[in-house]
């Protein structure tokens, strides 16, 4: 077992040459010692505990939920905080993001469905805001924070222990200028693309920006997606014009990239719409902030022009809805009408009279590659009176098919799977 230990660590370490480099890097708490694959001393993390008063009201809560007659909803994991999802390509292992300063390793390992172990990632790693995790196609975990990306060459191999091995991607405070860090829109996603090409979601800090900051933003990709190579290298700004996007999938079918954009506040009940969008080209510009969502004009910018070649949204979503994480579905288990469209989750509305959102959408894929009807596919969490028992964050698929559901009030995650009628 040791030989095969080393032989492990071994290839990781050269596999790693082709990533990041930490020598010309600056280290960061121990980011340095990880990047050369020593020990750091941190303890051992405590599992979360998965049983008890609070996974047996959460799944009282459940009872409530209603989906399309032949599927069901489970707790899968009681995950704090729980965020931004990414399922690990080898072992199935879920890592999660959160808003706060932890990701968690969700393990089953009997392969029942439902959560054997939960327990901190990375723990001797200082993370700030880790909202945005994806896996590249050959198993490297990537973690982006709100103004820091890291890379975990292994993370399902070394997950285990309080050691991971690390590399910077973007050190602190070059993933946007440190001037515009914010508390506000701080929630970064990210995704792999065809091209192998890391795509990070760089939501702006406010309602609507001031004038003076558009210039700043458009060259840093502020208020936008900016893609780079996997080490970092190459950045460039992708797409403009977007609020703050904090969900995005790239359809396997066409290979373009679609993102939710939530849209601006304080414009009343009933307007602007949220948002799905769709990439067809780099260098296109969705609106914001001229656009305060769909064709709904901002009172800031009401009056200037409106850049040419501005794309609209394929799906116009309810106004204020918080519409965050989404995914093409690519799985088999859930029926034909299902495979190929996309699941999104809706947060919910925080400054409408009446709230909206707290459910998981589905949008049907057109044979020609634009977005039919928005539906929706669960919800519940949201009561007659207004009470959320739940907040739906982020959508991820299991390797059986089944969906992920991730909830940061609750701090759980569901699994909704199809058994038939």
């Amino acid at each position: 077992m040791k030989s095969v230990l080393l032989a492990a660590v071994s290839i990781v370490a050269l596999a790693s040459s082709s990533f990041a480099q930490p020598a010309t890097q600056t280290p960061t708490g121990n980011l340095e010692k990880l990047s050369s694959f020593q020990s750091t001393g941190t303890a051992e993390p405590r599992p979360i505990a998965q049983e008890g008063r609070r996974a047996d009201a959460i799944r009282k809560n459940l009872e409530g939920i209603q989906l399309p007659a032949g599927f069901k909803i489970d707790l899968y994991a009681i995950v704090p905080d729980a965020r931004h999802m990414a399922v690990g390509p080898n072992a199935g292992v879920v890592f999660v993001g959160t808003r706060k300063s932890n990701v968690y390793a969700v393990t089953d390992r009997d392969k029942d469905r439902i959560a054997d172990e939960v327990k901190q990632f990375a723990p001797s790693v200082s993370f700030k805001i880790p909202n945005g995790v994806c896996f590249s196609r050959d198993g490297v975990l990537y973690v982006a924070e709100q103004n820091r990306v890291l890379q975990f060459p292994a993370a399902e191999f070394f997950y285990e222990g309080p050691d991971v091995a690390a590399f910077v991607v973007a050190k602190q405070g070059d993933l946007i200028p440190p001037t515009e860090e914010s508390y506000n829109h701080t929630a970064r996603v990210c995704r792999i693309g065809a091209d192998n090409k890391l795509y990070i979601a760089l939501g702006q800090p406010f309602n609507v920006p001031p004038k003076d900051k558009l210039d700043l933003y458009k060259r840093t990709g502020i208020a936008g997606i900016v893609r780079m190579d996997q080490d970092g290298k190459n950045r460039e700004v992708y797409a403009t014009g977007i609020r703050n996007s904090v969900g995005m999938d790239f359809n396997p079918a066409d290979k373009s990239l679609w993102f939710t954009d939530n849209q601006v506040d304080g414009m009343g009940d009933d307007q602007p719409p949220g948002e799905i969008n769709r990439i067809a080209n780099m260098g296109q510009n969705f609106g914001f902030p001229y656009y305060g969502g769909g064709t709904v004009r901002t009172v800031e910018y009401k009056d200037d022009p409106v850049p040419a070649g501005v794309v609209g949204p394929q799906a116009e979503m309810d106004p204020h809805a918080a519409d965050l994480g989404m995914m093409f579905y690519t799985g088999k288990m859930f029926p034909q009408t299902y495979q190929g469209g996309i699941f999104s989750a809706q947060h919910g509305s925080w400054n409408r009279t009446k709230p909206v959102g707290a459910r998981v959408m589905f949008t049907p894929v057109k044979p020609d590659g634009t977005a039919d009807k928005t539906q929706v596919f669960a919800e519940g969490w949201l009561t007659e009176n207004g009470e959320y028992l739940g907040r739906p964050v982020d959508v991820a698929m299991l390797p059986d098919g089944s969906l992920l559901v991730s909830d940061d009030t609750a701090g759980a995650i569901y699994r909704i799977s199809y058994e038939g009628r």
